[in-house]
């Protein structure tokens, strides 16, 4: 028999129970996946010796990575629909707007919005007949022809790069199919989704585990939408848009012809923006600059100068960490002792002086800007400038693009733009590649070169960083003149030594094991870049890895 802390109670099963058979039915439809000590597991999880005292945690919506399984079960399944009624349409999933799936056909005249009321009702025909979804382990060749068979091509291409010998799929009735993910145990699980047209594919929609477990509604984000578009098409004119793909050109001995092609397309988005703003100059007065964490903004701020001098432009930069509060008025505004601050508030910088000195700065007054210490935690006199007529003055920030911060000038004096990766690239065709996740593997490897920081410490903090990304960044994006589109397909070929390195000092015993693991299983398909000598100095995945010519 073996022992386990059970939902709070100590249990005594024997080997080989699965944790579903520990749950009542009338529970199930609400659990998606469970927690063996630091680790994920599926319901249908088979508990053995190696369990013996483990405690055992059900996980349900709110919780981020049950949210995770519940997203690629509910992707199964519509593959799964397409497939039982239209078997030779391909179809590729991809993140996009509004927090849901976006799905479009691959399939040439093949009319998405026609079919959505064909495959919804699939869909919940699947989902009303609770079909087992059952694990099963095969060799790659056997891998082989069942893709082979379901029109799977994509996959097959995607085998050769997998380090193991053995393949996990997921059969439903017939059907299989694996989308890099656990599954929960059946079709019926899945209670609560939206699939809607939106041109040209369709959207779905399914609970979010910040929203306590409610589906977000939608919203309408027009430039986000086409910055992803441009996205795709750039992607798939260049064959970059899934992992095999930028494998297969590595192999190829193509390696600097992947990486000039990637920095060149950032060199085409740095000469657009240039051109935007040298026509808008005698408007333009002021570049504000937003992006969540480890988009590359100090580089790309580095680089959009050098863009505009090279128009005899030469823009004067302000930071806005100088206007910061000290931390005692921050706790008056707050209200909250020091461990307590949110220091990532809009109201801990002094937005009137920042007013006051753009626009004396704006309308040709000599300014002596602040400085801060943050070692004395105080504010002190900086440097005096005076800014001259179709001089743009850079602003970069968290709060950069919202209004609030820069109240005092007109909007129509004001350039703004929005930083971050979109890269637009797939495991397959099924698996989407999470662009945050692809941040987060940045941010590792940066905290660990630059700041001695250990992945542990950087995963720990990084859902407080997106709580302030959601609060702050992404509600004033829509108001960006321009989306800079900071992914570069081989970066992750780059990232993955260092990144393996830190992540495999995270055990199984670890809390941090569970975002470790995903990331790890993500990075082990990618054909490794070796040699940084092919990164341009300038580049910004210099930001991450070093030997950045702006010494960042």
């Amino acid at each position: 028999m073996i022992k386990i802390n059970f939902n709070d109670r100590k249990l005594s099963v024997e080997e080989g129970t699965r944790v579903l058979e520990l749950i009542d039915k009338q529970e199930r439809k609400n659990l998606v996946v469970c927690q063996v000590g630091a680790q994920i597991k599926e319901l249908n999880y088979r508990l053995s010796e190696k369990n013996n005292g483990m405690t055992i945690k059900l996980l349900n919506l709110n919780n981020f990575e049950a949210g995770r399984v519940y997203s690629a079960s509910l992707r199964y399944i519509v593959a799964m629909a397409f497939y039982n009624i239209f078997p030779e349409v391909k179809i590729r999933f991809s993140y996009n707007v509004s927090r849901s799936i976006f799905c479009q056909s691959l399939t040439e005249s093949f009319n998405m919005a026609r079919a959505v009321d064909e495959i919804s009702k699939e869909v919940q025909r699947i989902i009303d007949a609770d079909l087992p979804i059952e694990r099963v382990t095969v060799t790659i060749e056997e891998a082989t022809k069942i893709y082979q068979k379901f029109h799977l091509d994509d996959k097959i291409g995607i085998l050769k790069y997998r380090p193991e010998t053995t393949v996990h799929l997921y059969k439903c009735g017939e059907y299989y199919n694996y989308l890099h993910s656990y599954m929960v145990p059946s079709t019926g699980c899945i209670h609560n989704y939206t699939i809607t047209p939106y041109s040209p594919g369709i959207i779905i929609q399914y609970p979010r585990h910040d929203l306590d477990a409610n589906i977000p509604e939608f919203e309408e984000e027009a430039t986000y939408c086409k910055t992803l578009q441009n996205a795709y098409n750039w992607a798939a004119k260049t064959q970059v848009q899934t992992v095999a793909e930028i494998n297969r050109i590595i192999d190829r001995g193509d390696m600097l012809e992947l990486v000039q092609m990637c920095e060149a397309h950032h060199n085409k988005q740095l000469a657009e923006l240039g051109d935007m703003i040298e026509k808008e100059l005698h408007n333009a007065r002021l570049v504000a600059i937003a992006g969540p964490s480890s988009s590359g903004k100090t580089t790309f701020c580095n680089r959009l100068r050098i863009e505009l001098l090279s128009r005899g432009i030469a823009p004067v930069t302000i930071s806005m960490d100088d206007y910061y509060f000290d931390k005692a008025k921050i706790c008056e505004l707050q209200g909250k002792p020091r461990e307590k601050l949110d220091l990532e508030h809009i109201d801990c910088l002094d937005i009137d002086l920042f007013n006051k000195d753009l626009y004396d700065l704006i309308n040709g007054e000599e300014v002596t800007l602040p400085h801060f210490n943050f070692k004395e935690d105080r504010r002190e006199s900086g440097k005096t400038i005076r800014v001259e007529q179709n001089v743009p003055i850079i602003i970069e920030g968290i709060h950069a693009l919202n209004e609030k911060l820069t109240r005092s000038i007109p909007k129509h004096q004001k350039f703004k733009i929005y930083i971050a990766p979109h890269a637009q690239l797939n495991i397959d065709d099924h698996s989407p590649l999470s662009t945050t996740d692809a941040r987060l593997i940045r941010r590792i490897v940066r905290d660990m070169k630059f700041r001695g920081c250990p992945a542990a410490t950087t995963i720990d903090m990084w859902q407080s960083v997106r709580n302030g990304e959601f609060r702050w960044i992404y509600p004033n994006q829509e108001n960006a003149d321009y989306v800079f589109n900071s992914s570069l397909g081989y970066e992750l070929c780059v990232l993955k030594k260092q990144a393996m390195q830190a992540l495999a000092e995270i055990s199984p015993a670890d809390p941090q094991y569970l975002v470790a693991n995903r990331l790890i299983k993500t990075l082990k398909y990618f054909r490794l870049i070796d040699d940084d000598s092919v990164i341009p100095c300038n580049s910004l995945l210099r930001e991450f890895i070093g030997g950045s010519c702006f010494n960042v």
